[in-house]
């Protein structure tokens, strides 16, 4: 029997922090050079991609139906030609291999009894990218046990059935996400409900254990993560955030789950250590990059993921600031339409 388990850790502060909303000091202005001092020159994306637009007075809300769009993962009818997508699999640490696309991320992790899969991309391109790419890097797709789904948007969660019906895979994912996969996700490609992650579960297989912590924000049950990764032998901790655009409504309250999640999985990775950030997007942490920096490598230059813990305390502080920036922006928007 494989040495396989999802244990339940107590319930953390997370549950109980929504019930004051959280008020938020400062000006747009100071929000925004916050977030850029965090930033720095190392996530220049990720402030480009959420914090951007709050730069300027925003305009009017669109009507309803018209929301602007987030990283939501919807596309055109029908799959893009393969050349504007496809990426080379790359075995990035001992235990842990890019299988994903040139703009989505999925990861796979190795353990003693198997495969973990974190994120699945799309459903027109998993079979391309992570069923192929593991056979390229020499391991085999049959082995994939889990896939862990930061959130129920298609570009993540779109090849997760396609694992559940070609290799038995249990697909763990936030019950709160579940659900958002119930009304949204197209029926041919949802996967059927499976394992139900609560905020500080661990999965565990074989040698290998995921944390996981529940950080609302991005969707309703967006799932960051902790585990331990190896390079040449020597441990590294990877903390992932598992959700990032503001691709919801414009509106002050919409931003406060955020807003806490950031802040409290910022304290959970300063405990845990982490000095690797992965991201879902190869543009937030630099895979694209990193990845050609890797095939050059000399045996004594350092991993280009391994980026230090104070460097991932930084991307989550421009992720909350510019957040901040967004609440107070639609405050000011929402109190110019009321009067």
């Amino acid at each position: 029997m494989r040495n396989v388990a999802i244990a339940t850790c107590a319930a953390l502060a997370l549950a109980t922090a929504g019930v004051v909303a959280q008020q938020v000091t400062g000006t747009v202005e100071s929000h925004l050079a916050a977030a850029k001092k965090a930033a720095g020159s190392d996530f220049t994306a990720l402030y480009d991609r959420i914090c951007m637009e709050y730069e300027k007075p925003l305009a009017p809300p669109a009507p309803a139906g018209q929301g602007r769009g987030g990283g939501g993962g919807g596309r055109q009818a029908g799959p893009p030609p393969a050349a504007q997508w496809h990426a080379e699999p790359v075995k990035v640490f001992d235990n842990l291999y890019f299988v994903g696309m040139t703009e989505y991320s999925a990861w796979a992790l190795t353990t003693s009894q198997g495969i973990i899969v974190i994120d699945t991309i799309y459903d027109y391109s998993v079979e391309d990218e992570v069923v192929n790419g593991l056979k390229k890097l020499g391991l085999n797709p049959a082995d994939i046990k889990y896939a862990l789904v930061s959130h129920a948007h298609t570009d993540h969660i779109g090849g997760a059935k396609y694992l559940q019906d070609h290799f038995g895979t249990r697909v763990v994912m936030s019950k709160e996400d579940w659900d958002v996969s119930d009304r949204t996700i197209p029926e041919r490609i949802r996967p059927r409900r499976d394992i139900e992650a609560k905020d500080g579960d661990k999965l565990t297989l074989g040698d290998t254990t995921i944390t996981m912590y529940l950080t609302p924000g991005h969707t309703p049950g967006t799932i960051s993560s902790v585990f331990q990764v190896k390079d040449r032998g020597t441990t590294h901790t990877v903390a992932t955030w598992g959700g990032t655009a503001f691709n919801f409504a414009p509106k002050p309250a919409n931003f406060l789950p955020y807003i806490r999640s950031a802040e409290r999985y910022r304290g959970v990775v300063q405990k845990s250590g982490a000095d690797v950030v992965l991201s879902n997007h190869t543009a937030y942490d630099g895979t694209n990059a990193k990845i050609a920096a890797l095939r050059t490598r000399q045996p004594n230059e350092r991993h280009p993921y391994v980026i230090g813990n104070a460097a991932i305390l930084r991307y989550l502080t421009t992720a909350e600031e510019c957040a901040k920036a967004g609440f107070l922006a639609t405050s000011k928007l929402a109190g110019t339409s009321s009067r």
